[in-house]
C-alpha cells in the first residue's frame, strides 16, 4: 500500500500544473507572458504589483484572436479565471502608465498560474458533494490520471502529425530529386545534340 502512496505523490509532483514567476517593471512599457492551452482548460491566476505612487498598472488576458478573457486597470494585487474554449496561444500582458509630470520608477510584478487539476477547488467541490477527505483526494487523483492520459494523447497526435509531415516532406525531396535529375539529363542531351549540329554545320566533324 505504500508503494502506492508513494507513486500517487511522485506522479502529483510531476504533473503539477503551477508556475510562479515574478520580474521588474519599467515605467510605460508592458511585458507579455504567452502560453499554448488545450481546450477545456481551467486557468487561474494571481498577481501582485509593488506601490509606486502616481504609477498605474493595468493586466489583460486574451487570445490570439484578441479576444479579451480577462482585464482590470490599475492594479496591485487580485486574481483572475477563465475555461479555454479552444486550443490556442493565451497571453497575459501587464503595462505601466506612468503621468508625464511624474518621475517612473520600477515596480515587481509577481505572477502565480495554475491550470487543469491544480486550478481547481476540491475543498469546494467536497463540501458540495458532501465528500470525505479521502474521496477528495481520490477524486483529485482520478482528474490528474486523466489529464495525464490526455497529455500522453496529445503527445502521440503531434508525434503522428510530425512524422506525416516528415514522410510526406520526404516523399516531396525525393520526387524532386528525380524530376531535377531528368531536367539535367535532358539538358546534358539537348547540348550534346545541338553541339553535335553546331559542328557539323561548321564542318569541323563528319
Amino acid at each position: 500500500m505504500d508503494v502506492y502512496v508513494l507513486i500517487c505523490v511522485v506522479v502529483s509532483f510531476l504533473a503539477t500544473n503551477i508556475e510562479g514567476i515574478m520580474w521588474k517593471l519599467e515605467p510605460n512599457t508592458q511585458k507579455c507572458l504567452k502560453e499554448e492551452l488545450q481546450s477545456n482548460v481551467l486557468v487561474t491566476g494571481e498577481f501582485e504589483v509593488s506601490e509606486a505612487p502616481g504609477q498605474k498598472v493595468d493586466y489583460i488576458v486574451r487570445d490570439s484572436k484578441g479576444h479579451i478573457l480577462s482585464q482590470k486597470d490599475d492594479i496591485s494585487k487580485g486574481k483572475f479565471t477563465f475555461v479555454t474554449e479552444t486550443y490556442d496561444t493565451f497571453e497575459i500582458c501587464f503595462t505601466s502608465r506612468v503621468p508625464p509630470q511624474h518621475r517612473g520608477m520600477t515596480q515587481e510584478v509577481s505572477l502565480v498560474t495554475k491550470r487543469g487539476v491544480e486550478a481547481k477547488n476540491y475543498e469546494g467541490i467536497g463540501e458540495a458533494a458532501k465528500l470525505k477527505p479521502l474521496e477528495v483526494e481520490l477524486k483529485r487523483l482520478e482528474d490528474l490520471s486523466d489529464s495525464i492520459v490526455q497529455d500522453f494523447s496529445l503527445m502521440r497526435k503531434r508525434e503522428e502529425e510530425m512524422r506525416d509531415t516528415n514522410e510526406s516532406t520526404n516523399s516531396r525531396v525525393l520526387y524532386f530529386s528525380i524530376f531535377s535529375m531528368c531536367c539535367l539529363l535532358g539538358l546534358a542531351t539537348w547540348q550534346v545534340l545541338y553541339l553535335r549540329r553546331f559542328f557539323k554545320a561548321k564542318k569541323l566533324i563528319e
